[in-house]
């Protein structure tokens, strides 16, 4: 196919140039006021997190929780929630991407697969902290610009849309067959 051929068109498009998927533990230490005897409950809430390339082999997910501990302590006669803002940083790997791009820019799409969830929350030996263990798990897409050869039909010009018959008319059997008692009298349905 030579660059001009006349049966062919070269598109340039944006499409899906790279996938990747990371599911990710962490660990995170929570530091009550109090010194915590036993745990009661943990949460995760406001969840926010942001993509970008990290290198054309992987995209790197920027993003924040709010973790709460409802916990007792004063030898479990007291009971209080303690929140904590933590960050992470995920590096999820690219499982297949296509070099063939006509850019550099990538746009880059996340999406959650597993919410951040608390998995285990226990009072840690040292120092009166709590240690969670929190899961989650995203899919990334890298969309780049590419450049497609499709082939023309030479003859498209003969197969117009305006050359389809559109008179077709009902003959007196078919229209026979319609029925018109749809209302009654009154103007309300059977």
């Amino acid at each position: 196919m030579s660059f001009l051929d006349k049966d062919y068109r070269e598109i340039i498009t944006k499409a899906v140039c790279g996938k990747g998927r990371k599911f990710t533990k962490d660990n995170h230490f929570i530091h009550p006021p109090h010194k915590p005897t036993s745990i009661l409950g943990c949460w995760v809430i406001n969840h926010i997190y942001n993509a970008k390339m990290k290198s054309k082999k992987s995209v790197q997910i920027s993003g924040s929780y709010d973790i709460n501990v409802w916990y007792s302590f004063n030898d479990n006669t007291k009971t209080e929630v303690v929140t904590e803002r933590v960050s992470y940083k995920d590096i999820v790997p690219l499982s297949v991407f296509d070099k063939n791009t006509i850019s550099n820019q990538y746009d880059v799409m996340a999406k959650v697969i597993k919410q951040p969830n608390c998995l285990t929350c226990k009072v840690s030996k040292k120092h009166k902290k709590i240690d969670v263990e929190i899961e989650r798990e995203f899919i990334v897409q890298v969309i780049g610009e590419t450049k497609l050869s499709v082939r023309v039909n030479p003859n498209w010009h003969h197969h117009k849309e305006d050359d389809f018959d559109w008179s077709y008319k009902a003959t007196d059997d078919e229209l026979d067959h319609i029925k018109t008692d749809f209302f009654n009298k009154q103007g309300k349905h059977h």
